[in-house]
């Protein structure tokens, strides 16, 4: 079987706070990871990511590797890790087209990955040609052209993928859970639901994985995925996807855990992301929408960017912690491996590997960071290996600053 391979163009390479720590194709999109979108449209597994240098050593369970030397073989596709396909087999296509644009290719040739090593190469250039067969399929799906499109995306995701991934889980609605709404609600055997649960589908389905445990007197509001393993607890969840082995408590809204995250307090998150290994501190509130009700702007490498989005919170990378009682403004960027606290409001953009509060930011020592990241993966019963430590080490020393 031909395998997948992901490539982040030079676009998908300025996706921060998350494109320092993770490749494109292990973002969450709508319900599932864009790697696992891809392997269920083409029907192969994703074999690794090409993507920029200093990711090189990405461990991540169930993560395939950063491909940085060698070749991609010929026969294997190569497919845009900034476009999220529809959950529908595409079969065995030669080029996938996603709109105007090309998002996959067979490879005709083997390809030396030293030629996409800057993100600039046209994928369509490796395109697989035959005298007697060229099938160019066209794929449903949403491109994300800005890192914030995976907000701007995610309800009309939620909606498409739901269903699909619940199609064939068939449990009943446990005795004592309440129901508002005709949408659907697809459990999966080993969901753990006690009583007195409220799923309010009203505006969309609910899906739960197995291994989840939702404990009573928590509202589910759809469109709203949660993940295997993920524990949801006594508040409003609402419109969101929530990833693997993730606690979220308190008011939540429109925003995505990539997985291994916590939320374990009160406080209201919305139009959010949540890298891997984030920590949120009790009472922790984001603003989601400004006083004025327009567009929000967001810190990215290129400078303050207006986002076309009336609702946007913050972004924090994977490993970010935030203390007690901290406040946030309208489109927040909080870096990879950054520690804020403090009772005055923290600038809209932290830089990586950040440690202190508003005006006193000092250098996270990178020793201490990786302590800090290995004690709180191994209550989790995961190991921060040799290489995901030589990874995040590269990361630190390719680390973004803010300009003031």
């Amino acid at each position: 079987m031909s395998a997948v391979y992901l490539y982040d163009d030079a676009c998908a390479r300025t996706f921060e706070p998350f494109a320092l720590t993770r490749p494109a194709g292990e973002m969450r999109a709508g319900a599932l990871l864009v790697r696992d979108r891809w392997a269920r449209a083409l029907g192969a597994p994703v074999a690794g990511h090409v993507t920029s240098p200093h990711l090189a050593g990405f461990d991540e369970p169930g993560a395939p590797p950063v491909i940085s030397v060698g070749v991609l073989p010929k026969g294997s596709w190569l497919a845009n890790a900034r476009f999220s396909p529809a959950l529908t087999e595409l079969g065995q296509p030669d080029e996938v087209i996603a709109g105007d644009k090309l998002a996959a290719v067979r490879l005709a040739n083997d390809v030396d990955v030293e030629a996409l090593r800057d993100g600039t190469a046209n994928i369509g250039s490796y395109a697989y040609q035959s005298a007697t067969r060229h099938e160019v399929t066209p794929s449903a799906g949403w491109w994300m052209s800005e890192v914030w499109d995976y907000i701007g995306h995610l309800v009309p995701m939620l909606e498409h993928d739901l269903p699909v991934l619940g199609a064939t889980m068939t449990r009943q609605l446990p005795s004592g859970s309440i129901r508002i709404g005709a949408h659907p609600i697809f459990l999966e055997e080993g969901a753990d639901i006690e009583e007195a649960v409220c799923f309010d589908v009203s505006a969309g389905p609910v899906l739960v994985r197995a291994g989840a445990h939702v404990q009573s007197f928590t509202r589910l509001v759809g469109p709203l995925y949660i993940g295997a393993g993920s524990t949801v607890t006594t508040d409003r969840i609402a419109v969101s996807s929530i990833g693997d082995i993730c606690k979220v408590h308190g008011d939540l809204s429109n925003t995505i855990f990539i997985g291994h995250a916590n939320k374990g307090h009160d406080g209201f998150v919305g139009h959010s992301i949540l890298g891997r290994w984030v920590n949120l501190g009790a009472g922790t509130i984001t603003s989601n929408l400004k006083n004025t009700y327009g567009t929000v702007q967001l810190w990215t490498p290129d400078g303050v960017r207006e986002t076309g989005l009336q609702f946007l919170g913050t972004l924090f990378g994977d490993h970010a912690k935030t203390g007690i009682g901290l406040r946030l403004t309208t489109g927040c960027v909080f870096g990879a491996g950054s520690n804020v606290y403090g009772s005055v409001m923290p600038p809209k953009a932290v830089a990586p590997f950040s440690w202190g509060e508003a005006g006193a930011f000092a250098e996270y020592r990178l020793d201490k960071f990786l302590d800090v990241a290995s004690r709180m993966m191994a209550r989790r019963h995961v190991e921060l290996t040799d290489s995901a430590r030589a990874q995040l080490s590269a990361a630190y020393h390719a680390r973004w600053t803010v300009v003031e």
